[in-house]
C-alpha cells in the first residue's frame, strides 16, 4: 500500500500543477492513472472529498463572475442530483475491474472529441443542460471525473475564460458536496480510502500554485491540449490492458487500441499546432519580404534628367 500511495502522490502532484494552471484537471489526471492499481471504490470516496475544498477555492478565486452565470448554469446543478444517486449505486454494486474498464469506455472518446476541438452550439440550452447534469452526475460519482465533459460544453457554448472558471467551480462544487453526502450514506468511506488523502494534500498544497504560476508563462491552450494528449494515452493503456485483463481479448492484439489512440492522437496534435502556428503567423502581420519601393511616377513634359 505504500507503494501505490508514494505512486499515488507523484501522480496528484502533476495533477495538481495541471488544475491549477487550468482550474480543472485534477481527477482528469489522476484518475486513468490511479485506476491501474487502484480501485474505484477505494480511491474515489478520498479524490471526492478533497474535490469539495479544491472546488470551493475555484470558485472562491472567480466569485466576480458567479453573478453572470449562476442562473446560466442552474439546469446542470439541478440534473445533477439524481444522477449522483445513480452513479453511487454503481460504485458500490459493481465488480471493481468492470467499472475501472467502463470508465475509461466512457472518458476516452471524451477526451478525444475534447482534443478534436469539436464545437456545435446548442440553441435549448436550459433543457439540454438539465439532462447533460444528469449525466454528470452519473459520470462523476462514478469516477469523478468531469473536467472534460464540462469543458466541451461551456466552450461550445461561448463562454469566456473568467465566465468560464467561475461556472466550472459552481458546478464542480456542487457535483463534488452531492457526491459525498451520497458516499456517506453509501458506507464507501473506509479507512483504506481516508488514508489516501494524507498522501494527496501535500502533492495538491505543492502543485497548484506551482500551476498558477506556469499558465502565466507558457500559452495556455498548447498546455491544456498536452495535457489532454497525456490521458488519451493513459486511457487507452487502460482499456488495451483490462481487454486482457478480463479476458476478452486473449493476445497482444489488444494493444491494438493503444496504438490506434496514439495514430489519431498524433494526428490532432499535428492538426492543432499547424493550425496555431498559421494563427500566430497571422497575427504578426509581417510580410515575409521587405516591401518594393517604386519611383513615383514622373511628370508630363519632364526631359528624364535627375534634377
Amino acid at each position: 500500500m505504500n507503494d501505490y500511495a508514494l505512486a499515488l502522490a507523484a501522480i496528484t502532484l502533476l495533477a495538481a500543477v495541471v488544475n491549477g494552471a487550468l482550474g480543472y484537471g485534477f481527477s482528469s489526471i489522476t484518475v486513468p492513472v490511479a485506476l491501474l492499481f487502484l480501485a474505484n471504490r477505494v480511491l474515489n470516496p478520498a479524490l471526492v472529498l478533497i474535490e469539495v475544498v479544491l472546488n470551493a477555492y475555484v470558485l472562491w478565486n472567480n466569485r466576480d463572475a458567479c453573478g453572470r452565470v449562476s442562473r446560466r448554469v442552474m439546469p446542470v446543478v439541478v440534473g445533477l442530483l439524481p444522477g449522483v444517486v445513480v452513479g453511487t449505486a454503481i460504485v458500490s454494486s459493481v465488480n471493481p475491474a468492470w467499472l475501472r474498464f467502463g470508465t475509461f469506455l466512457v472518458l476516452l472518446p471524451l477526451i478525444l472529441i475534447q482534443a478534436a476541438g469539436y464545437r456545435r452550439p446548442i440553441r435549448s440550452e436550459r433543457s439540454a443542460w438539465l439532462v447533460f447534469g444528469s449525466g454528470l452526475g452519473v459520470l462523476y460519482s462514478v469516477t469523478t471525473i468531469s473536467g472534460p465533459p464540462l469543458a466541451i460544453m461551456l466552450n461550445n457554448q461561448g463562454f469566456a475564460k473568467k465566465d468560464f472558471r467561475a461556472a466550472l467551480g459552481i458546478i464542480r462544487l456542487a457535483e463534488s458536496s452531492m457526491t459525498a453526502v451520497a458516499y456517506a450514506y453509501a458506507g464507501l468511506f473506509t479507512m483504506t480510502s481516508l488514508s489516501l488523502i494524507p498522501w494527496i494534500v501535500p502533492s495538491i498544497l505543492i502543485g497548484v500554485p506551482i500551476g498558477a504560476f506556469v499558465i502565466q508563462r507558457v500559452n495556455s491552450e498548447t498546455f491544456r491540449r498536452i495535457c489532454m494528449s497525456f490521458d488519451a494515452w493513459v486511457v487507452a493503456f487502460g482499456v488495451s490492458r483490462l481487454l486482457q485483463e478480463l479476458h476478452l481479448v486473449q493476445s497482444n492484439a489488444a494493444y491494438l487500441v493503444l496504438a490506434g489512440v496514439g495514430v489519431l492522437d498524433i494526428w490532432l496534435l499535428y492538426r492543432f499546432f499547424s493550425a496555431h502556428a498559421a494563427l500566430e503567423s497571422e497575427a504578426d502581420g509581417a510580410p515575409a519580404f521587405p516591401p518594393v519601393l517604386h519611383a513615383p511616377p514622373r511628370a508630363r513634359g519632364a526631359t528624364g534628367r535627375t534634377p
